[in-house]
């Protein structure tokens, strides 16, 4: 099936979703990457605000090159999400409806998804071009030191993404291959 959603995002509109389906995302999108990440924990522990409201948004593992000419953004492709995994579970505790990014991801973000009803998006790899022409307007909002990963607010239309991680435990890498195979021997 395919999905139409709104940032910020419920728990309502994360329900129905299952691995495999389609999602086409609109709203307010958040980058943020390993160094980013590891800043947002050092807030946390002194008790100080995240960059963003965290409730119901979404993160995109994204270090974006620069903007061309007549472009919010330069290619925007996805970073492998399991450099993230030992910052999520706090994350999505906090709120974190949706994390886009691409690869597998740890036990322990498989069960803080499933226990937060919150899911796991993948951004095609390799065509950052094609995922930058859905956003509309890129702004940095927090540590332009950091450069290509620093926090960036996006604003995106339609942007193209795939479920990995439902809110009830699917999990798009087991059950891909397993229906896959399972097509192969119909056809044998």
């Amino acid at each position: 099936m395919q999905y139409i959603l709104h940032t910020p995002l419920t728990k309502a509109d994360l329900a129905p979703l299952k691995a495999g389906d389609t999602v086409l995302l609109s709203g307010v999108v958040y980058t943020a990457r390993d160094a980013a990440h590891a800043r947002m924990m050092e807030l946390l522990d002194k008790g100080e605000p995240l960059p963003f409201p965290v409730e119901g948004a979404a993160v995109y593992y994204v270090g974006p090159t620069p903007e061309r000419p007549g472009c919010a953004i330069g290619a925007a492709g996805p970073t492998t999400s399991g450099r993230m995994d030992a910052y999520t579970p706090r994350l999505l505790d906090l709120g974190l409806a949706c994390m886009i990014g691409k690869g597998k991801r740890s036990e322990a973000v498989k069960q803080s998804v499933v226990k937060n009803s919150a899911v796991y998006l993948a951004a095609i790899g390799g065509a950052g071009a094609l995922m930058a022409g859905s956003v509309q307007s890129c702004e940095v909002i927090a540590w332009p030191d950091l450069g290509c990963e620093a926090v960036r607010k996006l604003v995106v239309k339609d942007f193209p993404l795939t479920v990995l991680l439902d809110t009830h435990g699917g999990d798009l890498y087991q059950s891909g291959p397993a229906a896959y195979l399972a097509s192969r021997e119909h056809q044998a």
